[in-house]
């Protein structure tokens, strides 16, 4: 069965560890004959949220930018990626700004095959863990139904395109194949 994958890349530093670990990931789906796209976040138009709760009353944000599109590419898609830098022990601001905007419609993105794609300069894995939380925030208690399927947690990444020398390419990529 061809699956839609869509792999959101939370990464402002275009080309980099993470970067590359998506577009591993990608190449695996694409080899295992899935339909991929890959969004770099920080491309997009996407304003931060306010709380003002227009979306709480009436189901949509009162934003009008990309978030729109994104919405509905997360909607067709059967196969989400998450994926960011870690950032002082958590994800980049670009990622965190869209899922603060997914309030008015997460109840809506159900039964989704969830993965999840972390980066980080520390060599300590269990540094990466609040990040990896924070995306399981979102997926476990409010997508209902999703299912992670599974984590690369590449550490010891500072330099742009450190992660080449490591193992974590070869994962991200048989991770897209077991898609």
């Amino acid at each position: 069965m061809c699956a839609k994958v869509l792999i959101l890349s939370g990464s402002p530093r275009k080309g980099g560890n993470t970067e590359i670990l998506c577009s591993r990931f990608a190449e695996g789906a694409c080899d295992a004959g899935h339909e991929v796209e890959t969004i770099r976040v920080c491309d997009k138009d996407i304003h931060f949220c306010t709380g003002c709760d227009y979306c709480v009353k009436s189901g949509k944000c009162v934003y009008k930018d990309d978030m729109n599109e994104i919405r509905e590419k997360m909607m067709a898609a059967d196969v989400i990626v998450f994926s960011s830098p870690v950032y002082f022990y958590t994800i980049s601001a670009q990622i965190k700004a869209l899922i603060d905007r997914m309030v008015p419609f997460y109840t809506e993105l159900q039964n989704k095959e969830i993965y999840i794609i972390v980066a980080a300069a520390d060599p300590d894995e269990s540094m990466l863990e609040l990040a990896v939380e924070s995306f399981r925030g979102l997926t476990r208690d409010c997508m209902e139904g999703a299912v992670e399927r599974g984590v690369i947690k590449a550490v010891g990444v500072w330099e742009k395109g450190a992660v080449e020398s490591t193992d974590f390419p070869k994962q991200a990529y048989q991770m897209g194949r077991s898609v």
